[in-house]
């Protein structure tokens, strides 16, 4: 008798796994918005606005990373468009956010400041459903998941890959931010959507919200490595694991890589929106910097540093990169882009398996 695959999947989670799933989860779930909301400013133990916020921006991009390292760490797929998928899922949520600014915008009116100041006399019909969150959620899933299944079907159709596809991503992610940063597209140009107030009515800057979207960012972050570790494990992922090898054999044996790729991409597009929706209330802003090539190249720095092809990588990846971000763009802003750089030579020549290869071999060394 078989055993079912829920239970194999279970099964083929480490005892280690779980106990660090269990660990994040009391951390991020419970202690910190617990410190953040019942523990007084003043107590040395009080998680400030600040470190919740970080900590949310952190995790989204975590979220992104792991979607990055399923196509490129376990499809052999290099992304250098991701941040535009990041981007749209911020977009969308972010037209339901400026539709509940209602009339407590600069110009009281039921339209977008921006729209008024431009001198719009009606939402675009794409507007048409953004004050329902249930439709905007539904948005944030359908428009990513979209645009990355009808781009994604004409690049592997006509086999586009390696350096081509990266070209191409990154040509997508460009022509994205240009046609945002029109302010006729309705998206507010290079301003973007900002000024936030509320989500389904509560305060957007109140310390329940901020801890709510913290958690939900932590909770999400789970859910991605469950789904991560569930697909890589399975038929899907170990055919997905031998077109990345070896393609060719793959389709000599009876396999079309198209429906595999165009999967894996299209569930990985569709986790980045679910991140940028995240993303976007935490920081209270979201413009066409988001789409930036240097953001999509970013992404694929995260997961090199981490280690592709591990899933847990790419997080331990975007949480150090983003940390040390946090520090140089502060501490030395005109040098945190040559750091950057120097970071992504220095693991391509000295840490080719990321932060989790080098642990794995000092492990190794240690038991020998």
């Amino acid at each position: 008798m078989r055993t079912p695959f829920t239970l194999r999947f279970l099964a083929a989670m480490p005892r280690s796994g779980w106990i660090a799933m269990g660990l994040f989860a009391a951390i991020t779930l419970v202690l910190m918005p617990a410190l953040h909301l019942f523990v007084p400013e003043s107590h040395p133990l009080h998680v400030s606005n600040y470190v919740i916020t970080l900590g949310g921006k952190i995790m989204c991009y975590a979220i992104v990373a792991v979607a990055m390292d399923l196509v490129w760490g376990y499809g052999g797929i290099l992304s250098l468009g991701h941040g535009v998928f990041f981007a749209l899922g911020g977009y969308a949520f972010g037209m339901y956010l400026m539709r509940e600014i209602g009339t407590d915008g600069s110009y009281q009116s039921h339209l977008p400041d921006f729209m008024v100041f431009l001198d719009w006399k009606e939402l675009p019909w794409y507007w048409a459903g953004s004050d329902s969150f249930l439709l905007t959620l539904l948005l944030v899933l359908a428009v990513p998941s979209l645009v990355a299944y009808v781009f994604g079907y004409f690049a592997f159709r006509s086999r586009i890959k390696g350096v081509y596809f990266a070209i191409i991503t990154q040509a997508l992610t460009f022509a994205a931010m240009l046609l945002f940063f029109r302010n006729e597209t309705g998206f507010g140009g290079n301003n973007g959507f900002t000024d936030f107030k509320r989500i389904l009515g509560y305060d957007i800057t109140s310390p329940e919200m901020r801890a709510t979207l913290f958690a939900l960012s932590a909770l999400v972050l789970m859910l991605t490595l469950l789904v991560g570790r569930y697909l890589v494990i399975s038929k899907f992922g170990r055919i997905l694991a031998a077109i990345r090898d070896a393609e060719s054999r793959v389709m000599f044996i009876g396999y079309n890589p198209l429906h595999y790729k165009l999967l894996i991409w299209t569930v990985s597009a569709m986790l980045c929106g679910i991140a940028g929706a995240l993303y976007v209330p935490q920081v209270g802003i979201i413009n066409p910097g988001e789409m930036s090539p240097a953001n999509s190249i970013e992404i694929a720095i995260w997961v090199a540093v981490g280690g592709r092809g591990t899933l847990i990588g790419p997080v331990i990846g975007a949480g150090l990169v983003n940390a040390f971000k946090s520090y140089f763009t502060v501490a030395f802003p005109e040098y945190w882009l040559f750091f950057l750089g120097a970071l992504f030579v220095g693991v391509t020549l000295w840490l080719p398996e990321g932060v989790v290869g080098l642990w794995k071999r000092i492990k190794a060394r240690g038991k020998a």
